[in-house]
């Protein structure tokens, strides 16, 4: 059996889970990339590809994880490859994608569904779609991320595994393309497998929200906003937005050299400090 998740917390729950239950057994991989972000066109040519190396390579550039886009980390094509050929050496190997509802794991759905359609039948998916489970209170909640689920929950959760359906691939994988083919930069869930698209400067305006005139870190900042607003998004490319902002307004100033998270202050500036 082969598991595929989305996080790396996903990574320990479900490694939990596996030695809790030995039916669970198999090799657990992880899809790094989010693209619910950046551009999808051609996504699926070498052209298209680079061109997504390229993006990620700039917006991480001078950031907490510089590098990552080109240092082999993130590599999603090579783990699909090395499925592709488990699934080829052994006709009884099968796949199992876990997913909850929130759009970093559904973009990774409609990524995958669109690799592996040469496997239908082998394909299962585990689509945690506003169903309830039972935290460490004893109480009822409905999990945005797999990391969420207690490990005794995580164990029931297996029964919801089922065959992708032909229709499915069909379908998913369209959706994929059109997805792709929209030219947006950040893309939301609406709710099921309904994706929105939005502009590259979605986030600007709720985050722009957490600037105070005091000076305050940019990790402050970026934490403040992952806490409090409805919408969020990875705090590599939320960095990224953020010294766009920066950059752009000249209400903004910033205090220390423009690099990682903690090495930099911003603060609004004043009526005067603006004027002046």
């Amino acid at each position: 059996m082969i598991h595929i998740v989305f996080n790396e917390p996903d990574i320990e729950v479900l490694g939990k889970a596996i030695e809790m239950d030995e039916s669970l057994a198999g090799e657990i991989n992880i899809i790094r990339d989010d693209y619910a972000v950046g551009p999808l066109e051609l996504i699926n040519t070498p052209e298209g590809a680079a061109a997504r190396k390229d993006w990620w390579r700039r917006v991480l550039e001078g950031g907490d994880y510089e590098g990552k886009s080109v240092d082999g980390i993130v590599d999603d094509e090579k783990v699909l490859l090395s499925i592709a050929e488990a699934l080829t050496n052994d006709e009884h190997e099968s796949v199992w994608i876990w997913a909850a509802q929130n759009k970093h794991d559904v973009c990774g759905y409609y990524w995958l569904v669109s690799q592996l359609a040469a496997f239908q039948g082998r394909i299962h998916i585990l689509y945690l779609n506003n169903l309830p489970f039972i935290n460490e209170k004893g109480n009822i909640f409905y999990p945005d991320w797999l990391s969420q689920i207690p490990t005794k929950e995580f164990l029931k959760a297996k029964k919801l595994a089922r065959p992708i359906t032909t229709s499915e691939f069909e379908v998913d994988g369209d959706e994929w393309n059109k997805i792709c083919a929209q030219g947006s930069m950040v893309r939301l869930l609406e709710g099921g497998k309904k994706i929105l698209h939005k502009e590259v400067n979605f986030y600007d305006t709720d985050l722009s929200r957490f600037i105070m005139p005091e000076a305050q870190k940019a990790s402050k900042i970026i934490h403040s906003f992952l806490s409090k607003s409805k919408e969020t998004t990875g705090d590599a490319f939320l960095l990224w937005r953020l010294k766009t902002m920066i950059q752009q307004n000249e209400k903004y100033e910033i205090i220390g050299k423009m690099g990682a998270m903690k090495d930099f202050e911003i603060k609004k500036k004043t009526a005067v400090e603006t004027a002046e």
